[in-house]
């Protein structure tokens, strides 16, 4: 997994830039037809053969090989349908890198039967995606639940399978995108850094080449090879279909009996992977000189696989090294001001993989100074052994995580993509079980055993007189390891929730402290008993939060570090023995918190979030150790295409005065703003105006209504704001047009963004259309104009869209247009994102594509309200606009009601190009056009 020392939520794995995917259809193959007159007629398709069940999750296999997972959940209403194949860049040959990847495009081009699976995707209201790793690719999608929607989704992933085109035509357009999602890639130097080091770690096997694939190989890869590798992999017995959410568990079964079963199994064998990476005999080392604003450095070990025994207690030293603000790794770097930031890299691979430690340390600073203090304290291991106590802070956090994902279906449909690749789908339980039995002693052993200098990888060769080698143990017989394995009991379920807002408001009490503070409680039977809360508290005016941008958002952010009762490192532990995921942010005119946590803790969890927001410990170490992350983040944006672009875009389009807290400031404006500020001001702007008197707060899930309003009104009923709220508002602002480009030397990707203000409001009887319109111009899937155009036909840039908002306050919106793509298109692309938009504006919509998008855009809302998270938030925002739900169902009602005509009228009244802002943003010196001049 990916750790970074300041993720106050949770560690999330980082997978590849990928872009959103869709779920595949089905054709009958000709084996189906009837049998000739006077023969038999074919045999019905054995019937699927049980294989396990462990904790709520079936698991079934088709004569075809295919392996199936059902996991029923009634709790929401949706559907998880993902699709693992076991191929990913581990399976990939000499000239073939990439090639996994490139199909995960070439997938969503069509079968003869489905020419646009984007659009398909879309009109269902679906949220879809893909992803390409070392060892799998997956597809999914959540749809709102139906027998219709599963039945769609089945048999448009069988059709996937084996009719999808994998043409030439489609290789070339798709290509330019792949190579723009590459250089993309290439403009993040500690990106580069961490593949680096791989490259140079691994001499042999497939984990040290990055998953995209070199240029070389994705500019000139054959498609009879491409096609070739779809035939060998993309067939049902290289693949688990797993299905969660709400449906009926034998009406699946026998949907997938009848559309997959149908699939004959190949004749051909797999390939035997059989590459095995030797023990290294010596530190490596590697040096990488690029254009950047942070220095970096990256250590790396090789490890055992995710079967592996140890592969848990790996996990637990890389969360004890680098945990903020108890990692051992945060105290030497982060603490001392020799790095911003620390965090780790840990994936659970199917062979021996790699644990690597990062560190961000601003220029100012020594990088040298860095390395040698990381090294130091991982060689220090041996005199200064693992504890109890960071084994079971480490056992706390990793096992109310996995509690909390087992909660979700979706969360689980996908993470066991990962599991399943490295092996077995049980292994996630399984690595679980290990996390509950592991101890200091383990922990001590793994890291004696794989941190040694012989066997990490820094980047210059080093000899040395006595090889000290790791001996990485081969990954264990699978099979073996979870022939009897029962796991624990499912989870209880939740109810079958409808998400319509009149069964929302219906269900939805309001009510408001004595203080002033809102509430809005909703109830709900969960699965695992969660509940979210989404808070919000407001305060100030214009003229006193003059200059005190950057104050108010170090007050917010000092908040998690310690109260008057608890030191940051408590304040952790005791949330994660809670089961809960905290956030809090703020700035100059609000802060908010998001919680997740579960019934039973829940008094708890709001008690110790109280405690976090009225009873601040403001430690002065803590706000220097913010200070320097702050400082980096802000430097590390100031050569990223995509950072000054916008930055300069919005300083373009907000012409407020300097301290104005609607200001934007230039990176090298923030940087003195953070300098200057002192622990002494962000104590004062708390003292000065946190409280409660203007706020709101949401609550979604298992919980006693009546206990739990009691608990909030102790808490915060009569927490006062020392001044009033005053609301800034956010006039609509006529700018001029401009076109403006940025140099931003030897960066391979460049930034392009396009807009202008509005003087209109959501509740203008013109912005359904404009909302609609927008949704099929660049801000709906991957078949919108923008999108088909410069990305399917022309293959400018893997990512591109646009926008469109509106104040519920203020007459005030805008409407902005983005793409990344190479330089030398810079012309190209900005033509055909000027011609799309001109020839909306001209010819507007047909009615199909009005219909197909009003089906997705509701549906896609309908879904949205079935995230509790995203209920929990909508509700606190109603609270403040005094709006119900019912303003949501009207704008839907609008949204249904409007034609072509109406949305084509909108589009010319509200955009115009002339009036357009454009910024460019990239390397232009090297284009053909520069060299010309």
């Amino acid at each position: 997994m990916i750790r970074c020392s300041d993720d106050p939520m949770n560690r999330s794995r980082r997978l590849p830039l990928l872009f959103l995917a869709g779920l595949a259809l089905a054709t009958r193959l000709a084996a189906q037809a009837p049998a000739p007159a006077g023969k038999p007629k074919p045999a019905t398709p054995a019937a699927p053969q049980k294989v396990t069940s462990v904790e709520g999750i079936t698991e079934y296999v088709l004569p075809n090989g295919l392996h199936v997972l059902l996991f029923p959940d009634p709790t929401k209403p949706t559907i998880t349908v993902n699709l693992t194949y076991l191929v990913g860049s581990r399976h990939e040959s000499y000239g073939e890198t990439g090639m996994a990847h490139l199909l995960e495009h070439l997938m969503f081009k069509g079968t003869p039967k489905h020419g646009d699976i984007y659009q398909e995707i879309s009109a269902r209201g679906g949220e879809a995606n893909a992803s390409t790793w070392y060892d799998r690719t997956n597809y999914y999608g959540i749809f709102p639940a139906s027998e219709a929607n599963l039945e769609w989704a089945l048999e448009l992933e069988a059709d996937r399978m084996v009719h999808s085109y994998i043409a030439k035509k489609d290789l070339d357009s798709e290509m330019t995108v792949v190579r723009n999602e590459f250089e993309a890639g290439e403009n993040d130097p500690e990106g580069v850094l961490a593949q680096r080091v791989l490259s140079t770690a691994y001499l042999w096997h497939n984990y040290g080449k990055d998953t995209i694939g070199s240029r070389a190989d994705i500019e000139n890869v054959p498609i009879d090879r491409l096609q070739a590798f779809y035939r060998t992999y993309y067939q049902p017995d290289n693949a688990y279909l797993l299905v969660a959410g709400r449906f009926d568990e034998a009406k699946a079964l026998a949907k997938i009996a009848r559309i997959f079963g149908a699939i004959p199994r190949p004749k051909r064998a797999l390939p035997k992977i059989y590459t095995v990476e030797p023990a290294q005999d010596g530190e490596r080392r590697v040096l990488l000189r690029r254009v950047g604003d942070v220095q970096a450095l990256a250590v790396s070990y090789h490890v055992p696989s995710a079967a592996h025994p140890d592969s848990a207690a790996v996990d637990a030293l890389g969360l004890i090294l680098t945990d903020a603000p108890s990692g051992r790794l945060y105290k030497a770097l982060v603490e001392t001001k020799k790095a911003a930031s620390v965090g780790d890299f840990f994936l659970f691979l199917h062979d021996p993989g790699f644990l690597m430690f990062q560190a961000s340390v601003r220029q100012e600073s020594s990088l040298d100074d860095a390395e040698k203090t990381m090294l130091a304290t991982l060689d220090g291991l041996a005199a200064n052994p693992i504890t109890t106590e960071e084994v079971d802070r480490a056992k706390t956090k990793f096992l109310k995580n996995i509690e909390l994902n087992l909660n979700s279906p979706d969360r689980v449909g996908i993470e066991l993509s990962e599991w399943i690749g490295a092996g077995d789908w049980r292994l996630f339980l399984l690595n679980r079980d290990r996390v509950k039995s592991l101890k200091a002693d383990d922990v001590q052993r793994v890291a004696l055993a794989y941190l040694k200098p012989s066997n990490r990888t820094v980047g210059l060769f080093l000899p040395t007189q006595k090889p000290d080698r790791a001996e990485v143990p081969a990954t264990p017989d699978v099979a073996a390891l979870l022939k009897d394995y029962k796991g624990e009991a499912a989870v209880a379920q939740g109810e079958a929730f409808d998400a319509s807002p009149a069964n929302i408001e219906s269900r939805t009490t309001r009510s408001k402290l004595p203080g002033g503070l809102q509430v809005a409680l909703l109830p709900k039977k969960t699965r695992g008993s969660t509940v979210v809360l989404a808070m919000t508290l407001r305060f100030g005016d214009e003229k006193s939060l003059v200059g005190k941008s950057a104050v108010a958002d170090l007050a917010a952010d000092m908040l998690l570090r310690g109260t008057t009762k608890h030191t940051r490192q408590q304040l952790k532990d005791e949330f994660d023995r809670l089961k809960a995921r905290v956030g809090v942010s703020g700035g100059a005119t609000q802060v908010t918190v998001g919680v997740e946590t579960i019934r039973e803790n829940l008094p708890a969890v709001l008690a110790l979030v109280a405690e976090v927001l009225r009873e601040p410990a403001w430690p002065a170490n803590e706000l220097e150790q913010l200070k320097q992350q702050n400082f980096a983040a802000i430097e590390q944006q100031k050569s990223e295409p995509d950072a000054v672009a916008v930055n300069a875009y919005s300083r373009r389009l907000n012409p407020y005065p300097k301290g104005d807290v609607r200001y934007v400031e230039t990176p090298d404006e923030a940087l003195e703003s953070y300098k200057a500020a002192t622990l002494e001001d962000a104590r004062k702007f708390y003292g000065d105006y946190y409280g409660a008197s203007t706020g709101e707060l949401a609550l979604v899930g298992d919980f006693d209504p009546k206990a739990t309003m009691e608990t909030v009104e102790r808490l915060f009923g009569e927490w006062k704001s020392p001044r009033a709220f005053e609301r800034i508002p956010r006039p609509y602002q006529a700018i001029a047009a401009g076109n403006e480009t940025l140099q931003t030397p030897d960066k391979a990707n460049a930034f392009y963004i396009a807009g202008q203000n509005l003087p209109i409001r959501d509740d203008d009887p013109d912005y359904p259309a404009l909302v609609l319109g927008d949704y099929m111009l660049g801000g709906g899937f991957l078949n919108s104009r923008f999108a088909t155009r410069v990305r399917q036909k022309e293959g400018l840039s893997y990512g591109v869209g646009s926008q469109i908002s509106a104040s519920p306050l203020d007459s005030s919106g805008s409407f902005v247009s983005y793409a990344i793509y190479a330089p030398q298109n810079a012309s190209k692309l900005e033509a055909a994102m000027r011609e799309e938009l001109e020839r909306v504006r001209k010819d507007g919509f047909t009615e199909s594509e009005v219909a197909e998008a009003k089906k997705g855009y509701l549906q896609g809302e309908q879904v949205a309200r079935a995230q509790d998270s995203s209920l929990a938030r909508a509700l606190a925002g109603g609270l403040y606009l005094g709006r119900t739900l019912s303003w949501n169902e009207d704008f839907e009602k609008k949204i249904a009601a409007l034609t072509s005509a109406d949305i084509a009228a909108a589009m010319r009244k509200h955009l115009d190009p002339a009036k357009f802002s454009v910024v460019k943003a990239g390397d232009f010196a090297k284009t053909p056009e520069a060299a010309a001049k």
